[in-house]
């Protein structure tokens, strides 16, 4: 099956769980998690739940593992902590979840990003792949896709128009296969 069969087959609309990671965010100012859902849904996707969790590992895998348990969730998309300072800690608390990783989407986002920004976009540690709630807990378990992304706007705005909403109903489509 070509690409483009694939896409043909692949769900208009996504339900997608926003999670921002930051110490010093609020809701009121916490503006990629707003642009990520506001471009969610207008590209046709559905925000099922969003939030905020500090910059904890142990605080950011616990939330994701909460949404991997939620049915109605399809897609997980994180923003912030994949810097290098000493709070960074999203990209360890999602790696050790991923049982796939979409090495590319990493790749791509950094090439994008130098592109943009030059020899800094080497520090992003965004990173992409696939998840699946334990196996010990009853009931069908589905694969969801978890993106993680750089918490500045102009970085988020970037992953979602060039990367994420461009192929997220082709990924979903391909996690039921």
């Amino acid at each position: 099956m070509s690409q483009e069969e694939h896409k043909a087959h692949a769900p208009a609309s996504v339900a997608c769980y926003v999670l921002s990671v930051s110490d010093s965010r609020t809701e009121q100012t916490d503006t990629g998690g707003r642009t990520i859902r506001e471009l969610l849904e207008g590209a046709g996707h559905t925000v099922v739940g969003h939030a905020i969790v500090k910059d904890d590992p142990h605080a950011v895998t616990l939330h994701v593992e909460g949404q991997l348990l939620t049915p109605d969730v399809q897609v997980i998309i994180t923003t912030g902590g994949t810097g290098i300072t000493s709070r960074d800690g999203t990209f360890e608390a999602i790696d050790g979840l991923l049982e796939k990783r979409l090495e590319g989407f990493g790749e791509l986002f950094r090439m994008l990003s130098y592109q943009e920004i030059g020899a800094a976009a080497m520090m992003s540690r965004a990173t992409a792949g696939t998840a699946m709630r334990s196996q010990a807990i009853p009931g069908p378990a589905r694969p969801k896709a978890i993106f993680v992304l750089p918490g500045a706007p102009e970085a988020v705005q970037l992953a979602m128009t060039k990367l994420i909403l461009p192929e997220l109903g082709h990924v979903v489509q391909q996690l039921n296969r």
